[in-house]
């Protein structure tokens, strides 16, 4: 058979396994072997040969107890990652425009790419003095609000590498010349729980709060935010639109299965 052909026939025994996970999840519970066998319409010894294999990879685990076969570690991770994957961002859609409801000022949404944060979905105020924001605009780390957020919380390579392509460039603020100077702005972010910055480097007069939202591993897959015109936005601790960004971004982190212990830098 040609490579190009065997291609498209696939691996049998890979369907057959996915198969008796298929069963194991429609049974909806726990399962003993031979209720698994006749979900997967197979003989009880064929399928305790695949459960042996499946247990080996983390997709099943048996109950030394009761004998009973359940979904394992590994298989219910690729179920967290696909809801996180799924629904984070139409359920950020949802917040974000219930939060421009709630504070009347251009909220957006932004989640981290190859080349840093992202703006993907921003909603519009019913105000005549408005800010836009652009979808798809990329946002540098250390002036903007949803860039600090994102470095603040989170830790990869690649946050350290744009921090330090940021540094040599001119116009930073007077604060944030040098590495400790960010450090410094940073866990100052995190112990306020949000980032808030004024005169934003591509739009004078524009202003912006930022806060971080959290999954069900517990580290940051979005920023939620606020977006402004200085002079019309207050940023004042407990002020109405920071109240209203910190809590909804908590909100949708509880719904995207944040339970409370973030992973935090440094």
């Amino acid at each position: 058979m040609s490579e190009e052909m065997d291609g498209k026939h696939g691996v049998q025994s890979l369907e057959i396994g996915m198969g008796i996970l298929r069963a194991m999840v429609n049974g909806q519970r726990s399962m003993m072997l031979k209720d698994i066998a006749v979900a997967a319409e197979m003989p009880p010894s064929k399928a305790h040969r695949y459960l042996v294999s499946l247990i080996r990879a983390g997709f099943v685990e048996q109950d030394p107890i009761t004998s009973r076969y359940d979904l394992g570690p590994f298989a219910l991770n690729i179920g967290l990652v696909a809801i996180d994957r799924l629904d984070r961002v139409r359920l950020g859609l949802t917040a974000i425009a219930q939060l421009r409801d709630q504070i009347n000022e251009t909220t957006a949404l932004a989640v981290w790419s190859e080349t840093g944060p992202v703006i993907v979905r921003w909603e519009r105020p019913r105000r005549p003095i408005t800010v836009n924001v652009v979808t798809g605009t990329a946002l540098e780390l250390l002036t903007s609000a949803s860039g600090r957020v994102f470095a603040a919380w989170l830790a990869n390579d690649a946050v350290d590498r744009q921090i330090a392509r940021e540094l040599k460039k001119p116009g930073l603020p007077p604060h944030l010349k040098t590495r400790a100077d960010v450090d410094r702005m940073l866990a100052q972010v995190r112990a306020d729980g949000y980032a808030a910055i004024s005169d934003y480097y591509l739009v004078t007069g524009v202003e912006a709060v930022a806060a971080p939202v959290f999954n069900f591993r517990n580290e940051i897959t979005m920023a939620m935010l606020a977006v402004g015109v200085k002079g019309m936005f207050d940023m004042s601790p407990g002020s109405a639109v920071v109240t209203g960004v910190t809590r909804a971004a908590a909100e949708l982190s509880v719904r995207l299965g944040y339970t409370g212990e973030e992973k935090k830098t440094g």
